[in-house]
């Protein structure tokens, strides 16, 4: 893998391993591949770890854990309560972890010719292997093409309503902490994907996210360098969330679909 996230070929390598996972995580993945296992049994087709844990990021007792659970069928509500009860033991009994998250999906949806560019990209470039056959043996490989920043962050303006629902509602300083990190990771991928095609890689880092969008938007820099810090360290104080929210988000919402036009659409 080359400085750009590539590989030889040009395409978009994978970006974790069970390898690059810290020693001080190593307890809580193995209870996970064990808690997915008695939950899900065989309806469980495969599972995954994402974020700076296979990366090889993570802090301890800053980071969380996010996994995903691909099931044979569609998840039922059964299903998503099971998920919720994994990730309260998970962070129960794992201190180095600050908080773990379970996404699940099913086998034919990821495999679907409509995630093609989104969830199936996220599967294969995203996702590191815990359990179960790799999906990603049934996926393409991936260029930093302008579809695939529409497929992957061309649908920012649907999300702004919610966050602004969100932000109305939050009354203490950790509601506005926790969407704060939502906000100001979603904001920055989606300003490091307007600039994608253009760099020619991919990267998940969020410093250097920024930072390659602020070559192309200097205007735009210092709000985006916020987003990337917010990312990092939440703030309860609501004029950030009102700059992200407001100004940046709008911003970057209308300039994604001038570039890109609007993501496929999903069932709601």
């Amino acid at each position: 893998m080359d400085e750009r996230g590539l590989r030889p070929d040009g395409t978009i390598a994978r970006e974790g391993s069970l390898r690059q996972v810290p020693a001080a995580f190593a307890q809580v993945v193995r209870a996970a591949r064990e808690q997915l296992t008695s939950t899900f049994g065989a309806r469980l087709h495969s599972a995954y770890l994402y974020g700076s844990v296979p990366r090889g990021t993570a802090v301890p007792g800053v980071s969380d854990l996010d996994l995903l659970a691909v099931l044979r069928e569609p998840p039922t509500d059964a299903d998503r309560a099971a998920a919720s009860a994994v990730e309260a033991a998970l962070d129960g009994a794992h201190p180095e972890i600050n908080g773990a998250g379970l996404l699940t999906v099913d086998v034919a949806t990821a495999l679907s010719e409509l995630e093609r560019h989104d969830l199936g990209f996220f599967v294969a470039c995203l996702c590191t292997p815990l359990l179960g056959p790799d999906l990603a043996r049934d996926l393409p490989r991936y260029r930093p093409t302008p579809l695939l920043a529409r497929e992957t962050n061309g649908d920012l303006a649907l999300a702004l309503p919610r966050w602004r629902a969100r932000a109305a509602e939050a009354v203490t300083d950790a509601d506005r902490r926790a969407l704060s990190r939502g906000v100001g990771r979603r904001v920055v991928r989606t300003g490091f994907t307007l600039v994608m095609p253009r760099w020619g890689g991919w990267t998940s880092d969020l410093a250097l996210s920024a930072e390659l969008f602020a070559r192309h938007h200097p205007d735009r820099a210092a709000q985006m360098r916020e987003a990337a810090a917010v990312g990092r360290t939440p703030s309860a104080d609501p004029a950030v969330l009102r700059m992200l929210i407001d100004d940046l988000g709008p911003w970057l919402a209308a300039e994604y679909t001038a570039t890109y036009g609007e993501k496929a659409p999903r069932e709601p």
